[in-house]
């Protein structure tokens, strides 16, 4: 009897996998900076609260998907990943930088350390979507997808 194992992933079905999960890491840092800002800020707990139980459902859901089915080579999951953190995603982290810019100029920004930790991680965070994306659809992981069989 032949059993035949699941071919293994392309480096670049790898790369994306990994780099898909540094997003959402770099989502869930960006949070607790978020977070903490607005503690100091005085903003109300229920409102801080809401935003973490919303956040904790969105990335750990994202998780799930990148982790037991992406990584695995189940073809949907990297249709789900580009839709939502290719370009929902997307959108709320570029949308919120440009409309301030809009109303503002470069000397307004308040070079403060939440400010520079939270610019770092957003570079980060849109830097690891953009490349995920295109390693997400390249010849090699289109191909690995196609012919990985996953439930």
């Amino acid at each position: 009897m032949t059993v035949l194992a699941p071919s293994p992933a392309p480096l670049t079905a790898r790369w994306a996998t990994t780099l898909w999960l540094l997003a959402v890491a770099a989502g869930v840092a960006e949070s607790v900076v978020g977070v903490i800002g607005a503690l100091h800020d005085g903003v109300a707990m229920p409102a801080i609260a809401a935003q973490i139980a919303i956040r904790t459902l969105v990335y750990g859901g994202l998780f799930v998907v990148i982790d037991r089915y992406f990584r695995h080579g189940t073809n949907w999951s990297r249709y789900l990943l580009a839709g939502l953190l290719g370009t929902v995603g997307m959108a709320s982290l570029v949308v919120g930088p440009i409309i301030w810019l809009l109303d503002h100029d470069l000397s307004s920004i308040d070079w403060s350390a939440q400010f520079l930790l939270t610019a770092v991680l957003r570079s980060l965070h849109v830097t690891a979507v953009v490349t995920a994306l295109l390693l997400t659809f390249t010849p090699e992981t289109n191909r690995w997808f196609r012919n990985t069989k996953t439930a």
